[in-house]
């Protein structure tokens, strides 16, 4: 919870800074006002309590009533929260509690649609680390709320050897084994593979994780073959919703999916003043 008041509060700083001039102008003294946070077009919800969070942040007296729990599917003018506090409170935390709100929607989403695609094969949607800067916490958790997985969290808790890693360590082979010596037991490598003669040199090291970079379909089928269950197969690279069945077929484990992150649209959710 710690992080996710830090965002809150920062974004609140972010937008407020030296005070709402707007409503300190126009209101004589706060009131007692209800609210309504109305869907605009269909969705999965996702962020509801980090909503609830930045009114109540501003003032604990708020009382923010949720009718729909994340993961439930909105529908066009749902009403989907009721807000009852001061109009100044409301109108500060607005901004804010939409923006969160809208993009982990957004993210929810558009991960149920790739999770959709997929159905029935073995293959799991994941995430990547291509998120908002200072939101990934935010934005993976409505990943799992949407029905996908999280990959790594960060550089911090698995080994990813990629490109970059296996030019500088002088090939897949050494870089898994000065991992080996390094990391604890209870850690993966993944390794980044852009071709069979790179597949079948991480399952002959022992990776825990191949990964099949930007190759096709063919490619991939063969790949799967080759590593025949030694290691979990991960999918990456061009992935979108008209190619992602077609890469679930192909018997891989994981798909991840930049786009998750990096391109949802967020859902238009309005917050309507109620006039007393």
């Amino acid at each position: 919870m710690d992080i996710i008041d830090s965002i809150i509060r920062n974004a609140l700083r972010e937008d407020i800074h030296t005070g709402d001039i707007t409503t300190r102008s126009v209101m004589l003294s706060p009131r007692q006002a209800l609210a309504r946070l109305v869907a605009k077009e269909a969705f999965v919800l996702a962020g509801i309590e980090v909503a609830a969070r930045v009114f109540r942040m501003l003032d604990p007296a708020t009382l923010f009533t949720s009718r729909f729990k994340d993961g439930a599917l909105c529908s066009t003018r749902d009403v989907i929260a009721d807000i009852s506090g001061t109009d100044a409170v409301i109108l500060q935390g607005e901004r804010v509690a939409l923006n969160l709100l809208q993009r982990m929607c957004g993210i929810a989403t558009l991960t149920s649609r790739y999770v959709a695609a997929v159905a029935g094969t073995t293959a799991r949607i994941v995430d990547t680390r291509k998120t908002t800067p200072g939101l990934r916490v935010l934005e993976k958790y409505a990943v799992m709320v949407g029905g996908g997985s999280n990959h790594r969290a960060g550089l911090y808790d698995a080994v990813l050897i990629k490109e970059n890693h296996i030019t500088a360590a002088g090939g897949i082979t050494a870089a898994v084994t000065r991992s080996r010596t390094v990391i604890p037991h209870t850690m993966k490598i993944e390794v980044e593979t852009e071709n069979l003669a790179e597949v079948a040199e991480a399952v002959a090291c022992g990776a825990d994780i191949i990964m099949l970079d930007n190759m096709d379909i063919a490619t991939m089928r063969e790949a799967v073959a080759l590593i025949a269950g030694r290691s979990l197969v991960e999918a990456s690279g061009g992935v979108n919703l008209d190619t992602v069945r077609g890469i679930a077929e192909t018997g891989v484990d994981l798909i991840s999916v930049g786009a998750l992150t990096h391109s949802a649209s967020a859902v238009d959710i309005s917050l309507l003043l109620e006039a007393t």
